[in-house]
């Protein structure tokens, strides 16, 4: 069974960092997509960034140039280097795995595996 465990969300200034890590059990992903969504209560979720094993990534226009998706050889532990941190970067982020092939990465319907999230909240 896949589970998926984020950590590494907290509170920090505008202009700050944080580092996400979703660790991934039951199963690899080195050839295809996990990614990182997150939501904000009373809106949609939406896609961040997502990374294949292989190094291939995409990333939303509104963390391009600030956001820094990395993973481990083994295809078990995505991480996502947050810089520049804005307010509007506050949400529940969330970790997915197991992509329904026709979707795009970042379509929030495109996998069938989360994490519980974890909250980041930037501060201005």
């Amino acid at each position: 069974q896949v589970q998926l465990v984020e950590s590494g969300g907290g509170s920090v200034r505008e202009g700050g960092s944080l580092r996400l890590s979703c660790a991934a059990s039951g199963h690899t992903y080195t050839s295809d997509y996990m990614a990182w969504f997150r939501q904000v209560p009373g809106k949609e979720r939406e896609g961040v960034a997502a990374m294949t094993g292989k190094g291939t990534s995409l990333y939303a226009d509104s963390v391009k140039g600030r956001f820094t998706l990395s993973q481990d050889a083994a295809g078990n532990v995505l991480n996502l280097q947050m810089n520049s941190l804005k307010p509007e970067d506050t949400a529940i982020y969330y970790c997915a795995a197991g992509r329904k092939i026709e979707l795009p990465p970042l379509d929030t319907e495109a996998y069938y595996h989360w994490g519980q999230g974890t909250q980041v909240t930037v501060s201005s």
